[in-house]
């Protein structure tokens, strides 16, 4: 009698922790969404099909289930795997290069570019300038023999 009490007390906990809950699913959801798949890199937790990510998913659910807030499952994961974990990352020190990087290739890219063109707007001025034709070398040469000749110099 005690054990069928035992299994009968089994069942029905199982079957309980088995309910949907739609407003913890809700909440787990939104969670997977801020947080980033560490193998794939450019998917949500949520979107990932990596066995990382299902092992991450539910890890974050057992964090929830045990009473933990979202903010204190994000401070789980960081410090575990770092910022990196975060879509949303917090500007530190360590975080600059995540933030500003794509910015500061832009605007390198930008004055790369204006130098190029400013190079080639030189270069389109010096062929645009008539080459000495040979009368006027030949009157320099000359000129230049006269300056060499000349006794006051």
């Amino acid at each position: 009698m005690r054990r069928f009490l035992l299994a009968l007390l089994l069942i029905a906990t199982t079957g309980a922790l088995a309910q949907p809950n739609p407003a913890l699913d809700a909440r787990l959801k939104k969670l997977e969404e801020e947080l980033r798949c560490l193998v794939c890199q450019n998917q949500s937790l949520a979107d990932s099909s990596a066995p990382l990510a299902e092992d991450l998913r539910r890890e974050v659910r057992e964090l929830a289930l045990t009473g933990k807030n979202d903010a204190e499952i994000k401070q789980y994961l960081v410090a575990r795997y770092g910022d990196f974990v975060l879509y949303n990352p917090p500007v530190k020190g360590t975080t600059w290069l995540l933030w500003f990087g794509p910015f500061a290739l832009l605007a390198g890219g930008g004055v790369l570019w204006a130098l190029i063109l400013r190079r080639r707007g030189r270069k389109a001025d010096d062929e645009d300038q008539p080459a000495p034709d040979g009368r006027a070398v030949a009157a320099g040469v000359e000129k230049a023999r006269e300056l060499l000749d000349d006794p006051r110099a």
